[in-house]
């Protein structure tokens, strides 16, 4: 198991970071890139991806340009388990100072990477800028050889949320690629799109929750898959309500069933998702206790709709310092990882036998 973060380090750098969970101990840290130029947020954070063979891939943002949303994608590869990087790819060959993030890395055919990402090209060209509505935009997708080729550019959809991040769950069909739609009424519901035979699926909605908001709200969907069975997590503020949702899919994302509230009554949503092998979903969220108080919590949630009672994790915040907390199993073992909030801030893990959360 592999957990990367960003530091920030002497003269304004940056550096992303990862550890490998050997035993019940992390590993020292290393490097995958570090660098001044750097775009650094809260919510479009770097990735990285486990690849057969020892092989990883990694993101980062840097800035192409003065402008507060110019950057672009960087992805590199190490051959070696982590010691050694390639330099950075861009993935994307529009070359506009605008924003390029919220990747989804996955291992592709033969020794390939897929990547998908939220691409504002067309922002650049719109007169309201970023924070109207002159632009738009597109979930793009696109292939990385070994050798650091970059494949042709796709729009998977044309018209999407701003800035909700993407996931990607491998099926027995292939990938498949969740993240917020946004129709022209303004609509942000999640949506999902399938690499079927090679080919791209039109985009589907999960659910038709008719979440109506003129802006984004930065809370994108997660995703996990075990051959044709997948969940899907979310947060929704339809009908004024704020709600954690799962839903369920038996045919690799074709179909899914009717969604399944998570959440206590409060939430603030940053959902993460695991699917057990028995086909229950684990979901962890944040939810509010308090005007400044939160906690990361977890729950079982079976297909047919029963649900454990709620584990919390940690105490954290509803603010964005709290970030967005992370899960992942190992054998038997659910493993967490969030952001504690403070100066400084840290990554804190917690361990958890998933035969705890019990529908």
């Amino acid at each position: 198991m592999y957990l990367s973060w960003i530091e920030p380090g002497p003269d304004s750098t940056h550096a992303l970071r990862f550890a490998v969970l050997e035993g019940a101990r992390w590993s020292a840290p290393r490097t995958v890139a570090s660098g001044r130029d750097w775009f650094v947020n809260w919510a479009d954070f770097p990735s990285l991806a486990v690849l057969p063979g020892g092989r990883l891939a990694a993101h980062w943002l840097q800035r192409s340009g003065p402008g507060r949303y110019a950057y672009d994608v960087r992805i590199a590869r190490s051959a070696d388990g982590g010691a050694t990087w390639t330099g950075g790819v861009v993935p994307h060959r529009d070359g506009v100072p605008a924003e390029h993030g919220f990747v989804s890395l996955w291992p592709a055919a033969g020794d390939s990477v897929g990547a998908v990402w939220l691409d504002g090209r067309k922002y650049a060209a719109a007169e309201e800028g970023h924070d109207g509505h002159g632009g738009e935009t597109m979930l793009l997708h696109t292939a990385l050889a070994a050798d650091g080729g970059v494949g042709a550019e796709r729009a998977l959809d044309a018209r999407i949320c701003d800035c909700c991040q993407t996931a990607v769950a491998m099926t027995s069909a292939g990938p498949l690629v969740v993240y917020r739609d946004r129709s022209p009424e303004e609509i942000r519901d999640v949506y999902v799109v399938r690499q079927v035979d090679g080919r791209w699926t039109e985009p589907a909605p999960v659910h038709a929750d008719g979440w109506k908001i003129p802006a984004c709200p930065v809370n994108g969907p997660q995703a996990a898959a075990r051959g044709e069975r997948v969940a899907v997590a979310w947060f929704t503020g339809a009908r004024d309500t704020a709600r954690v949702r799962v839903a369920f899919s038996a045919d690799a994302g074709a179909t899914w069933s009717a969604p399944v509230r998570v959440d206590d009554g409060d939430p603030a949503g940053r959902v993460d998702v695991e699917l057990l092998e028995g086909g229950d979903a684990l979901v962890s969220w944040i939810e509010r206790t308090g005007a400044d108080a939160a906690e990361v919590r977890v729950r079982r949630v079976a297909p047919g709709g029963g649900r454990s009672a709620p584990v919390t994790v940690a105490a954290s915040s509803g603010e964005r310092a709290s970030g967005f907390p992370r899960m992942a199993l190992a054998g038997d073992t659910v493993v967490f990882a969030w952001t504690a909030p403070g100066d400084p801030s840290a990554v804190r893990t917690a361990r958890l036998p998933a035969r705890r959360a019990r529908c």
